[in-house]
């Protein structure tokens, strides 16, 4: 009876190999990474510009239990709330980093606890990367006005002291950012100037922390991802008329720019497989896109269910959890009302789904 049983659990287990190995056909190599229990992850809520209604929210692993704004119940003596617009969120070390456009400033929390450190500021602050014991933050350089359009710039904040040590002139507008080669490459978007986008990116030495170059790219860019090979791509937003969305592609040996053809509002990188998820202006349709970056080839149209698709109103973040294989869509909804986030695992089949803050716009995984 014992055999019996051994020989059917050991038939079973060879089929889901047979299954698991069909599915990898169509879908690009994500190389396994040793596993760390990944305790959750937080999420950033921008909140409507002009009602300082950014919030946090925490979803935990081992219990399935999501948490609405947990920043106000771990500071309740503090005396003011997370700020007005919440645009980028990261961890570093043991602290987590909110960077609160519309407030001018990045808030700087201890990632368990949530507990206020400290904070400084950056007027019309973007993005944050981290590189070496520094941060480096994008800055508009002026107020949050389309019609006061000026260089923006990159400063260097020391993660010790938060305190400013450097800064840089970029292009005008400058988003997200990525680190290469001790070279930091921000993405330059010129949205002020419309319809005179800017179409390039800033090459930065970290050394001398001067503008060494920029490289023409596309218009209106926005987001950087990079590969492990240190290629980067690109996104540009296009002029929401004519001109659609794409996502570029930028050796960084080279500095040869390439077109992939992908409308993007948002996009992640993992492995061989680029995730990019959109709605186009005017026609506000929407897309879901799986792309091999080895092969250069679109896997699939709509790698979500239809069903699930109609759900979604407006796609405005995705993210991956690499060692989970967890997939994360936002869905900003209307922009006034509060969202939805959507969990997949990697083939596109819902497991979960959860009511939000207003337009959740920013994922921080827990390692």
């Amino acid at each position: 009876m014992c055999n019996k049983i051994r020989l059917s659990v050991a038939s079973l287990l060879f089929l889901l190999a047979l299954v698991l190995a069909s599915c990898r056909k169509t879908q690009p190599y994500i190389p396994p990474t040793p596993f760390e229990n990944t305790k959750g992850f937080y999420l950033l809520n921008q909140g409507n510009m002009g009602s300082n209604k950014a919030s946090l929210d925490y979803y935990d692993y081992s219990s399935a239990v999501y948490k609405s704004n947990v920043f106000v119940s771990a500071n309740p003596d503090i005396g003011f709330k997370l700020g007005d617009v919440g645009n980028d969120l990261q961890i570093y070390g043991g602290r987590m980093y909110a960077v609160i456009n519309c407030s001018n400033m990045v808030e700087v929390m201890d990632k368990q606890t949530v507990k206020h450190i400290g904070r400084f500021t950056v007027p019309n602050c973007r993005y944050i990367v981290f590189d070496g014991g520094k941060a480096y933050v994008s800055s508009y350089a002026g107020p949050v006005d389309p019609s006061q359009s000026q260089l923006g710039y990159v400063v260097e904040i020391d993660t010790a002291t938060l305190k400013e040590t450097r800064r840089v002139t970029v292009g005008y507008q400058p988003e997200q950012m990525q680190i290469v080669d001790g070279k930091l490459y921000v993405a330059n978007s010129g949205g002020y100037n419309a319809p005179n986008y800017d179409k390039t990116v800033s090459v930065v030495d970290l050394a001398s922390f001067t503008e060494i170059k920029k490289i023409e790219v596309g218009i209106n860019l926005n987001l950087i991802q990079k590969d492990r090979k240190g290629n980067l791509y690109i996104s540009s937003r296009g002029n929401y008329t004519d001109i659609s969305s794409n996502i570029y592609r930028l050796d960084t040996r080279t500095e040869q720019v390439t077109s992939l053809g992908i409308t993007a509002s948002s996009f992640v990188v993992a492995g061989d497989s680029l995730f990019a998820v959109a709605l186009e202006y005017p026609e506000k349709k929407t897309t879901y896109i799986l792309y091999d970056i080895e092969k250069n080839v679109v896997l699939s149209n709509r790698f979500v269910s239809s069903e699930i698709a109609t759900s979604i109103k407006v796609p405005y973040h995705i993210a991956i959890d690499e060692r989970r294989q967890y997939l994360y869509i936002c869905d900003a909804k209307d922009y006034t009302s509060p969202g939805e986030l959507f969990c997949f695992d990697r083939y596109g089949g819902l497991l979960w789904r959860q009511t939000t803050g207003d337009i959740p716009a920013a994922i921080a995984f827990v390692r």
